[in-house]
């Protein structure tokens, strides 16, 4: 199992406005439909197709991902592994297990925030420049939107000023109730 940092360490000093920069865009959409150079996957550790979000970037993606995706033989909850996007308009898929929700007191905060570094880092690494999140964890996994939506924006943030080769990510709502709580998380933290 990875070594993971809290979420939020205790007593941080870090400014979301000065780490954003304008790079960071949240937007409603299909990020199967999205002409960037990687897309985030919210994967099951099978890597194996599934439902929601993760359901859709296998169908528009083709047999072409499924096979890559078995090949790689899973990924733990946290970490990140990349494929090729097959027939996506993103070059890459970026496939990350989030926490199920248990409550909260079983590391899920710093499984989710892994999550987002571990994908950040990977899209680094293969120099794609622009990337797009959706939601990890809020569907049937069940973690309560507003505390992910916090985390996603902070390690996206975070990640940006780790990796400047990275000029944009898109955190990309399926609904308009996400669109609305990614909103109010991005104001929350402008405001600290």
């Amino acid at each position: 199992m990875p070594q993971l940092r809290p979420a939020e360490p205790p007593g941080a000093r870090w400014r979301y406005n000065g780490a954003m920069a304008g790079r960071i865009e949240i937007a409603r959409g299909d990020i199967t439909r999205l002409a960037v150079d990687a897309i985030v996957n919210a994967a099951n550790t099978a890597l194996a197709r599934g439902g929601g979000v993760c359901g859709a970037i296998f169908r528009a993606a083709g047999p072409g991902l499924e096979e890559e995706c078995r090949r790689l033989g899973g990924c733990p909850t946290g970490e990140a592994r990349i494929t090729r996007g097959y027939g996506l308009p993103a070059k890459w898929v970026i496939h990350t297990p989030g926490p199920v929700w248990e409550g909260g007191g079983s590391g899920e905060a710093g499984l989710l925030a892994s999550c987002y570094r571990a994908s950040l880092a990977l899209a680094a690494e293969h120099e794609a420049a622009t990337l797009a999140f959706p939601s990890i964890s809020t569907g049937i996994y069940g973690y309560p939107l507003e505390r992910a939506c916090r985390i996603a924006l902070r390690e996206i943030a975070r990640g940006l000023e780790r990796h400047p080769g990275i000029a944009r990510v898109t955190a990309v709502c399926f609904d308009e109730a996400t669109l609305t709580a990614y909103r109010e998380a991005e104001q929350e933290l402008a405001a600290t």
